[in-house]
C-alpha cells in the first residue's frame, strides 16, 4: 500500500510520496524526510548547505544550456542557438571552441548536453547532445583546445519543436547517462522500442551498456521531458521532469523502471497502479518548470525555467528528501544549468534570451554561488 503525504510550498502544493518496494519497474519512493524512519524513533533532521550572493562570471551569452568542468577546472558550455561550443575559467574568461558542425537550432533544440570523458587525461574525449537534421544525436569528439570533427555514437533520438530532453552526464559507474523527451508524441514514452522519453545508459563507444533491464540502450521509460540529472554521495540518480499542466518532478531514477508518463502526471491518486513509481516530490509547473540538476552539500539543487528560481532540496542519508526552499525568486530570471563546481561552488546559468524570457542588460550570464 502506498503511504502518501501533501506538504503545502507556497501558493502551490509540493507532493512527497512514500510506498513499498515493488518488482523491477513498480513503483517504490522513499518517504518525506519530514515523515518518521519505519522503526520509529525521531525524525531525521533536513540538512544542506546556505547560498550566498551570486556573482556574474561571465555576461553576454546566448542560452547558454550546460556545463561541464575539464580536469584542470576550466569548464566547456554549449550555447542551444548559436551552436557555439564555449571555454570559460574560473576567473570568467570566455573563449570560443567552435561552433559544431551538423546542429539544426529551432524551439527547444539546438546544442544541448556536454559531458567529459571521466578518462579525459587519457583519451581527450568530449561527448554532446544536439538536434541534426533528422534526430537528437550524441556525438563524441576528441579535445584539443580547438573543435575536431565530431562522431556520431547514438542517433536516432526523437526531434521535435519541443520535448528535446537534451542532458548528458557520466554517472559514478563511468558510464554515460542520456535524458530524452517525447517531443509531444506522447505514446513514445511508453514505447520501449523508441529511444523518446527515456533515461538511456550506454558505454563510451554508445553501445547499450551492461547491466541494462531490457537489453538496449534504455535504462527507465515513461518520461516526459528530462533536462536534468544528478547523483548524490551514495551514487543515487535523480531527474527533473517537466510536468504538462499540474506538477513537475523530481524523481529518483532505478533500474528498469517506468515513471508513469503519459498515464501519470505527479503522484498516482489512491493507492496507485504498481507498475507505476511516483516522484520524489512534485511543484506546480508555475513554482519550477526545471531544467538542470546538481548535488552539493546536502541538497539537490534544480534551475527553474518558468518558476525563476533555484530550489534547494535537502536530501538524507537514506535518500528521503525535506521540504524545498525557494532562492533567488524572480532575481535572474530562467534558470536553465546549475552544476557543481570544483571549489564546492554552484554554476547557474540564464535563459533569458531563449524567446520565452525579458532579456536584462548582461543577459545570458554564468552566476556562481558560494554554499556555506
Amino acid at each position: 500500500m502506498n503511504v502518501r503525504r501533501i506538504i503545502a510550498v507556497g501558493a502551490g502544493a509540493l507532493a512527497l510520496a512514500g510506498c513499498a518496494s515493488d518488482p523491477e519497474g513498480g513503483g517504490r519512493t522513499p518517504p518525506p524526510l519530514s515523515s518518521p524512519p519505519a522503526s520509529g524513533g525521531s525524525p531525521v533532521a533536513p540538512t544542506g548547505a546556505v547560498p550566498g550572493a551570486p556573482r556574474d562570471l561571465a555576461t553576454g551569452l546566448s542560452v547558454p544550456w550546460a556545463i561541464a568542468f575539464l580536469p584542470g577546472g576550466d569548464a566547456l558550455v554549449t550555447e542551444r542557438d548559436s551552436a557555439r561550443l564555449l571555454r570559460v575559467t574560473a576567473r570568467g574568461r570566455v573563449t570560443e571552441v567552435g561552433r559544431v558542425p551538423g546542429v539544426e537550432p529551432g524551439g527547444e533544440g539546438g546544442l544541448m548536453g556536454v559531458a567529459v570523458s571521466p578518462s579525459y587525461d587519457r583519451d581527450r574525449y568530449v561527448y554532446l547532445y544536439f538536434t541534426a537534421a533528422d534526430d537528437n544525436r550524441v556525438v563524441r569528439f576528441r579535445h584539443d583546445d580547438r573543435l575536431t570533427a565530431p562522431r556520431p555514437i547514438v542517433t536516432g533520438i526523437p526531434k521535435g519543436a519541443n520535448h528535446n530532453g537534451g542532458r548528458i552526464a557520466f554517472g559514478p559507474d563511468r558510464l554515460l547517462y542520456v535524458a530524452t523527451g517525447e517531443v509531444y508524441r506522447t505514446d513514445l514514452a511508453q514505447d520501449r522500442a523508441s529511444l523518446g522519453g527515456k533515461i538511456l545508459r550506454v558505454a563510451p563507444d554508445g553501445r547499450a551498456a551492461p547491466g541494462n533491464p531490457f537489453g538496449s540502450r534504455i535504462w527507465s521509460y515513461g518520461h516526459r521531458n528530462v533536462q536534468g540529472l544528478t547523483w548524490d554521495g551514495k551514487g543515487r540518480l535523480f531527474a527533473t521532469e517537466f510536468g504538462q499542466d499540474r506538477f513537475d518532478e523530481i524523481n529518483l531514477i532505478e533500474r528498469g523502471r517506468n515513471y508513469g508518463w503519459p498515464e501519470v502526471e505527479g503522484i498516482q491518486p489512491g493507492n496507485g497502479d504498481d507498475r507505476f513509481t511516483d516522484p520524489l516530490l512534485t511543484w506546480t509547473t508555475a513554482e519550477a518548470s526545471p531544467s538542470g540538476l546538481a548535488y552539493a552539500s546536502g541538497s539537490l539543487w534544480a534551475a527553474g525555467l518558468r518558476g525563476r528560481r533555484l530550489w534547494q532540496v535537502p536530501v538524507g542519508p537514506d535518500g528521503r528528501v525535506g521540504r524545498p526552499v525557494a532562492h533567488y525568486d524572480g532575481r535572474y530570471g530562467r534558470l536553465r544549468a546549475v552544476v557543481r563546481a570544483p571549489d564546492g561552488s554552484l554554476w547557474v546559468t540564464t535563459s533569458n534570451k531563449d524567446g520565452r524570457g525579458d532579456p536584462a542588460e548582461g543577459d545570458d550570464r554564468i552566476l556562481v554561488i558560494p554554499l556555506s
